[in-house]
């Protein structure tokens, strides 16, 4: 592929804890630096079932790709997709047809490099290093052209992605931009945190844990119900509809991992909602 990473790796200040890069310590991933390990612990001490909304949130999604693998979806685009650690969407998907085509996005410059690096020899994925929060800068990137074809259904990817949106970029706004953009028949996955059906207990923990990512490159934006059931307008949700992560068709993915992780009592589980709606004409 004629496309490079980016080039200003070295001027990345390392010192500074990112998210992405906290996320792939939580999976267990390599991809992180002693600053993101450092937070990550202080991050453990306050809440320490930060580890369970990670991987609940990766066994989501998942199970989100193999149920549109199983609808017929070939091609995927992954919003703020982080570093593609082990089991992520172009795994599963190629696992099931090695033609599928995946295009990641993210701004973060490790991130991008590391999965540039991950997917140079792979010609059907790909990573796009751009703001999502600029939809025509990702829908008309030359690579999601060449990648994707959108007159043909596209399953859109925003698994915690809308986590670190403020209101000020208009969350409903930016997911009616990308959503607009593909086919009837698509379909729009989004998980998220909530603090709804928390105990008093967690919502303190969570308190604390949000104050602590203030001090990395991100903050937490977590949402009601009620609102994130508003960024599916446009969309037919399918069955079991908006509803924790852990109880989204909790059967084991195909390839064989749990529904959710251990720890069946883990605060984790009531903290994040998700669903997937098929994009109606």
């Amino acid at each position: 592929m004629n496309i490079k990473p980016p080039t200003n790796v070295r001027e990345v200040d390392l010192a500074k804890p990112n998210a992405a890069r906290m996320y792939d310590y939580y999976l267990g991933g390599s991809h992180n630096f002693e600053s993101d390990r450092a937070l990550a612990g202080q991050v453990e001490q306050v809440a320490p079932w930060v580890k369970d909304i990670a991987r609940i949130n990766r066994a989501w999604l998942r199970r989100v790709v193999d149920t549109l693998m199983a609808q017929g979806i070939r091609q995927f685009l992954d919003l703020g997709s982080g570093i593609p650690t082990a089991g992520n969407v172009h795994e599963q998907a190629q696992r099931l047809d090695p033609t599928t085509r995946v295009v990641y996005v993210d701004y973060e410059a490790v991130a991008v490099h590391h999965s540039f690096e991950l997917l140079k020899d792979n010609e059907y994925a790909t990573v796009v290093w751009a703001d999502v929060r600029n939809p025509r800068s990702v829908l008309e990137h030359e690579e999601t052209r060449r990648l994707l074809d959108f007159t043909q259904p596209i399953g859109l990817l925003c698994a915690g992605l809308l986590l670190f949106i403020g209101d000020d970029f208009d969350p409903a706004g930016l997911v009616a931009a990308y959503r607009d953009a593909c086919p009837a028949g698509s379909y729009l996955a989004i998980s998220t945190m909530s603090q709804d059906e928390a105990d008093p207990e967690t919502r303190e923990r969570l308190g604390g844990l949000l104050k602590l990512y203030e001090m990395a490159d991100e903050r937490i934006y977590p949402r009601d119900k009620e609102t994130i059931a508003s960024w599916f307008a446009g969309t037919d949700l399918i069955d079991p509809g908006l509803v924790l992560l852990h109880q989204w068709r909790p059967e084991r993915s195909s390839d064989g991992s749990p529904a959710w992780p251990r720890h069946e009592e883990s605060p984790a589980r009531l903290l994040g909602y998700g669903a997937v709606g098929r994009i109606l004409g």
